[in-house]
């Protein structure tokens, strides 16, 4: 590379400029679970180091993270990724919150005895714990969930509730804080949780910063989540409905017959016809199509697709199956029903 061209290059990309020297307005640690989620890490730490330094630079300035463990041993993320932590357990009193990374279940409850001592130091060092993805799941292995309501991903919920039966999980939430446990059901979401955490710490300019930086259009509210209708059947007591609920709410946009879900739950049409009208009031089929409708509803009034690609995303055939059923349950086409909502 000559002279000139090495010159054109410094005007480009300039060095930092030099900042006060400051304590960090926010320090967090994370603690990674073997076989880790690789997205809710590198979503919440992005922006951290968005939100830590002007332009792109990434220094730890406003923001200062680091990931702890017992040993220094890289761990590997369900993807294959390798992380090696940069420091064992520092006294927890020099983190603001402490942030579990969970991941691929069972691998990811096979954490050290030491690690749920230090999470139960930390927090009684009133150090805030967040739990990302399953992390709900080694934070409740701690003790630190007992009589706690917790964000998780509807995948997970039973798991969590029998493994655990005095957690108290929810999954119509994408963050949850209850008495400084923070729970969040990992993907994206984690990136909304990072912006309140660095809204309430380094201001609201610095938050937006990290959220610009990673091309996210807007902060989503905890209760930003599609509606759940017949959530409760999640948890009703008969399994084979709530396991039913939870295939559904897998296949939106390809369902299964009627009969070739009964044969994957290990029962009759007749047996499943039988409990749906027990616990909802409704056959499976009439339960599942509404289902299927909610999320449309909640797709017209928070994304700009089309009505057709809404359609085949919710598993219609076509927009006009989709418009015929939507407006018998809400009494208007999903057009008028958008553009109503729209004029508000």
């Amino acid at each position: 590379m000559g002279p000139e061209t090495m010159s054109q290059r410094d005007a480009l990309f300039p060095d930092p400029p030099v900042l006060p020297d400051v304590e960090p307005d926010l320090r967090v640690g994370f603690i990674l679970s073997p076989r880790f989620t690789l997205l809710p890490f590198a979503g919440f730490v992005d922006s951290l180091r968005h939100a830590a330094d002007v332009a792109d630079y990434g220094r730890q300035i406003y923001c200062h993270w680091t990931v702890v463990a017992p040993d220094l041993a890289p761990i590997t993320a369900s993807c294959g990724v390798e992380v090696r932590p940069h420091e064992r357990f520092p006294e927890p009193a020099a983190f603001d919150h402490l942030v579990v990374v969970g991941g691929q279940l069972p691998n990811a409850l096979e954490h050290p005895a030491a690690t749920h001592a230090y999470l139960r130091a930390a927090y009684d060092a009133n150090v805030a714990i967040v739990g990302l993805c399953t992390g709900s799941f080694v934070i409740a292995e701690a003790g630190l969930l007992d009589d706690r309501r917790c964000a998780v991903h509807v995948e997970h919920r039973n798991q969590l509730k029998r493994l655990f039966p005095a957690t108290r999980p929810e999954t119509d939430q994408i963050y949850i804080n209850d008495s400084e446990v923070i729970t969040c059901p990992g993907g994206t979401s984690a990136i909304d949780l990072a912006f309140s955490i660095i809204e309430t710490h380094c201001g609201k300019a610095r938050a937006i910063k990290g959220l610009t930086s990673l091309l996210v259009d807007k902060h989503r509210a905890a209760h930003h989540m599609p509606h759940r209708p017949y959530g409760n059947l999640a948890a009703c007591g008969n399994r084979r409905v709530e396991q039913a609920i939870e295939l559904m709410e897998r296949r939106f946009s390809a369902p299964y017959s009627i009969a070739e879900l009964a044969g994957k739950l290990n029962s009759s049409e007749r047996e499943l016809n039988r409990a749906f009208k027990q616990h909802a009031g409704a056959p499976p089929a009439t339960v599942w199509r509404n289902m299927r409708l909610a999320h449309g509803h909640w797709l017209l009034l928070n994304t700009t697709r089309t009505v057709t690609q809404i359609a085949l995303e919710c598993g219609f055939a076509d927009g006009a199956h989709f418009c015929r059923w939507f407006k018998r349950l809400y009494k208007e086409s999903p057009v008028a029903f958008r553009q109503h909502r729209r004029n508000v």
